[in-house]
């Protein structure tokens, strides 16, 4: 420890990281670890494993990668498993979702062989898409989540684990609203007893986690952990929470080019975005009340960037619409495409047309690693409740009650590394740059 920083206990013996929903982005991720444990392969697009961090003044040249700079568990210190409603194990699941060439996946089979989902805790009313035998039976809520707990606690025990992480990788739910039932703990578990409607299987995953003292992120746009009486129950349990959803494909081309729209002061008319995705996610969105949920929080991201309420000759009266179409040809690599209809000097029109050729799975796997991995280095570092430093990962990042979310994903870099910096007793980089003149 440094002086002035926090004192981390070190990430010492076994982290268990277990994953809800165990498809495309959960066997891509657990492929990738496997694969670059055994250096057939690079970590590309992980913060933790391939990302740097600058300390004090230019001229010290002192950039440490973050995995040396901060205590990060090592991917040989990870040990992986999750639930699903299908029972395929991880070999199989990778093939079926047809991310990864079968020629890396046979390279890793006997590790992906190993990895067996869980029954699942499974409502086919929150994601009416779906339908899988792979699933939990009991009379309430409650007693899924005990379920969901024993078989954390099994997991612990069998694979002698030290510390534990869940990172939601499960498919997007119907829309839902904060309710009564979500306001406080004696609400919530009275309502998992009741088995109220309010409450989703997502939900039900996050109150297992951190009722054990587990860190939860949530990759969904789902409600799950975003809700008051979740969200206190991780503060007395002294556990970080964060969400939420992956920013992957084309929130993420948003947040890289609004913030520079904004930036140059460039004007806004419109902003349309379609996708078409062939895997099991856009299966799920095609029911038009899970689509409802990824919506709310596609939509929210230009409104927070461009900020109209300030700059109203520029932003107060452009056009954002968002579609996702369902299109089975396509599999895991989603077209992104956008038309952006901006003005200029004196308003004259100008046009930028995005056509982003992406893998869903492949952007989403190095996000479920850091998360992982950073949200265990918050739990040592003594940090609980939300971890707003962490909205660098997601569309919809979850904040205080009074505060608007930050979107501009430079901005969120920055207080990503200056949480770090400030952990180890470093002085915060403000990119001022006068020491260098005065």
């Amino acid at each position: 420890m440094s002086s002035n920083g926090i004192n981390i206990a070190p990430a010492n013996g076994k982290l268990g990281i277990v994953l809800p929903g165990m498809g495309a982005v959960s066997s891509t991720f657990i492929a990738g670890v496997e694969a670059v444990k055994k250096g057939i392969a690079k970590p590309i697009g992980s913060l933790t494993q391939m990302g740097t961090v600058r300390l004090g003044k230019r001229t010290e040249n002192r950039v440490p990668q973050i995995k040396d700079f901060v205590p990060i568990a090592g991917l040989d210190d990870l040990v992986l498993g999750g639930w699903d409603i299908f029972p395929d194990n991880m070999y199989e699941a990778s093939v079926k979702a047809g991310v990864l060439e079968k020629s890396l996946v046979d390279q890793i089979k006997p590790g992906l062989e190993a990895i067996k989902p869980w029954p699942a805790a499974f409502d086919r009313t929150y994601v009416k898409r779906l339908d899988g035998t792979h699933v939990k039976k009991a009379a309430n809520k409650m007693e899924l989540a005990e379920q969901v707990q024993e078989d954390m606690k099994n997991f612990r025990e069998q694979k002698r684990l030290d510390r534990m992480v869940m990172v939601w990788c499960g498919s997007t739910e119907i829309f839902l609203k904060r309710e009564a039932v979500h306001q406080t703990i004696e609400s919530f578990e009275k309502g998992l007893v009741g088995n109220d409607p309010g409450i989703a299987p997502s939900m039900i995953y996050a109150y297992a986690a951190i009722k054990m003292g587990i860190p939860y992120a949530n990759g969904a746009p789902n409600l799950s952990v975003d809700i008051p009486a979740l969200i206190q129950l991780a503060k007395e349990k002294n556990v970080p929470i964060c969400g939420k959803d992956f920013k992957t494909g084309q929130t993420l081309m948003k947040t890289i080019l609004a913030p520079g729209l904004k930036a140059r002061l460039i004007g806004l008319n419109g902003w349309f975005s379609t996708n078409i995705l062939g895997n099991r996610d856009g299966e799920v969105l095609d029911d038009p009340d899970s689509f409802k949920t990824k919506e709310e929080s596609k939509l929210s991201v230009l409104e927070h960037i461009l900020q109209p309420q300030h700059y109203p000759d520029l932003y107060s009266n452009y056009t954002h619409k968002v579609r996702i179409n369902y299109y089975p040809p396509r599999g895991d690599n989603k077209e992104g495409w956008d038309n952006i209809d901006i003005f200029g000097w004196l308003g004259y029109p100008m046009q930028i047309k995005v056509d982003f050729l992406c893998r869903d799975s492949i952007l989403a796997a190095p996000i479920v690693l850091d998360l992982a991995l950073f949200l265990d280095l918050a739990y040592r570092c003594g940090m609980s409740g939300i971890q707003e430093w962490l909205s660098f990962y997601f569309k919809s990042p979850m904040c205080a009650p009074e505060l608007y979310p930050e979107h501009d994903l430079f901005i969120q870099l920055m207080k990503l590394k200056n949480t770090l910096r400030h952990m180890k007793g470093e002085e915060m980089i403000t990119h001022l740059g006068r020491e260098y003149y005065d």
